[in-house]
């Protein structure tokens, strides 16, 4: 099997088996192109995934530190590991090649969340009375009032809104790895979400957001119009996953428990979710810095 085969079947089978998203697949073919590309220039022909040893990963890595960061070059390493497992498993190659190389060491950076004041700021407005501004508000008010990935509010369907007398649920039928799960939406969330659907006159059911032609607004639409929108309400460096990460975090400070809010966001793996303590805990400390006197004094 030459490389292009096998990479071409590894995508396919990310994609059909493991119902990954097409992002992730995406980078998965990227990261695999680049590791032939450099092989071949060096070698000047393709890498065999039956000959490729450990001689051949090590050199490809020494080519990326000039120009890729740890953690760039930790997740490529991890994109060769998951190919050449998937070979092993697969009979195609006898031995995986990337089993001895550890991952370069990188500090983990904790997730960004927005304080109060600028979730405020980006989140709450008077409510819209145009469609396209209604609809980017209702977007606003789902990424963060259910902590969805951006790729799972656009995915959503005017019926998986889902409403049991007082309560409001949503369904997520697209989350990471293809796993539905449902969360509650708050009622400003639904509310913004009401506003824009009465303007729009909407069906019963079909996509939830819409973009200017009538067709699903796709991710991309949602992260430009969210960090124009953010911008202009003078706070910087807003994406969907700050906002998802600024729920998961307020729920923290809140009193949530770390199981709740893992099946919240879906996350297969506590761990995961973990992550957001460390977050919590850099919240506690800026409390303390600017209220008890004597990091008061510490600081001046």
């Amino acid at each position: 099997m030459t490389f292009a085969e096998a990479r071409e079947a590894f995508l396919r089978h990310l994609e059909i088996e493991r119902a990954l998203s097409p992002r992730t697949v995406a980078a998965y073919g990227h990261d695999l192109e680049q590791f032939r590309a450099l092989v071949a220039a060096r070698r000047g022909a393709d890498p065999v995934p039956a000959r490729v040893d450990i001689t051949t990963v090590r050199s490809y890595l020494a080519a990326l530190f000039p120009t890729h960061d740890p953690r760039s070059i930790a997740r490529k390493l991890s994109a060769l590991r998951t190919f050449f497992a998937w070979l092993v498993r697969g009979r195609v190659v006898a031995a995986d090649p990337t089993a001895l190389i550890g991952s370069p060491k990188r500090r983990r950076s904790l997730p960004r969340a927005l304080n109060s004041d600028d979730t405020e700021r980006v989140v709450v407005k008077p409510q819209a009375t145009e469609l396209l501004p209604a609809r980017d508000q209702a977007i606003v008010e789902t990424l963060y009032g259910a902590g969805l990935r951006v790729s799972e509010c656009c995915a959503l369907d005017i019926g998986d809104v889902q409403r049991d007398g007082a309560d409001t649920l949503v369904r997520v039928r697209r989350g990471k790895g293809g796993k539905e799960r449902l969360v509650p939406l708050g009622s400003k969330a639904l509310a913004a979400i009401d506003a824009y659907l009465a303007l729009r006159g909407a069906p019963a059911d079909g996509p939830l957001f819409l973009n200017a032609r009538g067709g699903r607004l796709t991710t991309r639409s949602v992260e430009r119009h969210l960090s124009r929108d953010a911008a202009l309400a003078g706070v910087s460096g807003v994406t969907p996953h700050v906002l998802r990460h600024s729920y998961a975090t307020h729920l923290l400070d809140g009193g949530a428990d770390l199981r709740a809010i893992q099946e919240l966001l879906g996350h297969s793996s506590l761990a995961s979710t973990q992550v957001y303590t460390g977050v919590s805990l850099q919240h506690l400390m800026n409390v303390y810095d600017l209220a008890h006197p004597h990091a008061r004094r510490r600081n001046k």
